[in-house]
């Protein structure tokens, strides 16, 4: 099976390229290796598998309407995962509209080439942002999700409703798939563990937001890439009991479907930089300040569904997955 990967120079990309490749898959990945964060991680991240036989790179936009369509002419493509994105919830505020091009705009480009290819299954990243200012806990996919609380969240949120319309219309099997705050070795820079041991390392000060009373259910990164795994080879099917009178949020009359990849065990905010102090063996300086704006205090995935349909639910504990990470990074930036 050929499947193209959007995103592949990213954190989660080329992990999954990894592990595609490694499982016997023909892989063609493309990245538009933008400088969000220090584009020589991306590069590095690349090296680790654009030299495998099976595998093509592109650097490439998926907001280039003309060089998506005619890479989907070029490839026949199986399957396709999207990752690629304008990712963080704090730079949604800033730069609202880099969210709209790439997460709505360069997504749809994605969603017609699909449609105009035949693809048998398109897979593509939500997030679990997209509960916003829900608070019944834990977060389950047959939630009404209408508050989402930054522009990142309602460009998820869209990505769903749009792939909706393009399986209920051409279809097209379409799954989204929300992910819970994914970290691990090759992580992206701007997030909470990579900046937290930069700082740390450094002998600078950390910011701690909400004072540190927040939860998050973080997902280790070769959890992620195992729930991708398993989703890609099995297309969403219809929900032949779906019935418009008690609409159920988490499928369809049509070949669409979403699912939670969460550790299922959120862990508050000071937990988690306890596991990363014990990991490298320091105290962090501790700045406490008030939650962001676009934030939220708790999530918590209800992985059900994912266990029901694919057997499958993420167990990487988080003092195992902050030491790996840890281990990762000292000997990338050779501490």
């Amino acid at each position: 099976m050929l499947i193209l990967v959007t995103g592949s120079a990213g954190f989660i990309g080329s992990s999954l390229c990894i592990k595609l490749l490694d499982t016997g898959y023909k892989v063609v990945g493309i990245d538009n290796h933008n400088d969000y964060y220090d584009p020589d991680l991306k590069e590095k991240r690349l090296a680790r598998h654009s030299k495998h036989p099976n595998y093509t790179h592109i650097r490439m936009d998926i907001e280039d309407e003309k060089a998506i369509q005619s890479l989907f002419q070029e490839y026949d493509f199986d399957g396709v995962v999207n990752l690629a994105a304008q990712a963080g919830v704090r730079y949604s505020i800033e730069n609202p509209l880099a969210y709209v091009k790439t997460n709505i705009v360069g997504f749809t480009h994605i969603l017609e080439g699909c449609r105009n290819s035949n693809v048998k299954h398109l897979v593509y990243a939500s997030s679990s942002s997209v509960y916003g200012a829900n608070t019944k806990m834990p977060f389950s996919i047959h939630d009404n999700i209408d508050h989402p609380l930054s522009l990142y969240a309602a460009s998820k949120k869209t990505n769903e409703l749009i792939a909706h319309t393009y399986s209920h219309l051409y279809g097209l099997p379409t799954t989204g798939l929300r992910f819970f705050t994914v970290y691990g070795p090759w992580g992206r820079p701007d997030m909470a563990l990579f900046k937290f041991t930069k700082a740390i390392l450094a002998g600078e000060p950390i910011s701690v937001f909400n004072f540190g009373k927040h939860r998050r259910d973080f997902t280790y990164i070769d959890d992620i890439v195992e729930g991708i795994i398993r989703v890609i080879d099995r297309p969403a099917q219809p929900n032949i009991n779906w019935d418009g009178e008690s609409p159920d949020a988490g499928s369809s009359k049509a070949p669409w479907r979403v699912y939670n990849i969460g550790n299922s065990s959120p862990v508050e905010l000071m937990d988690y930089i306890k596991a990363l102090e014990n990991a490298l063996g320091f105290e962090a300086e501790k700045n406490f300040l008030p939650l962001q704006d676009g934030d939220v205090p708790d999530t918590y995935a209800n992985v059900d569904d994912l266990v029901k349909q694919f057997g499958y639910k993420p167990d990487m504990s988080v003092k195992q997955g902050v030491e790996n990470f840890v281990e990762w990074y000292k000997e990338f930036y050779k501490f």
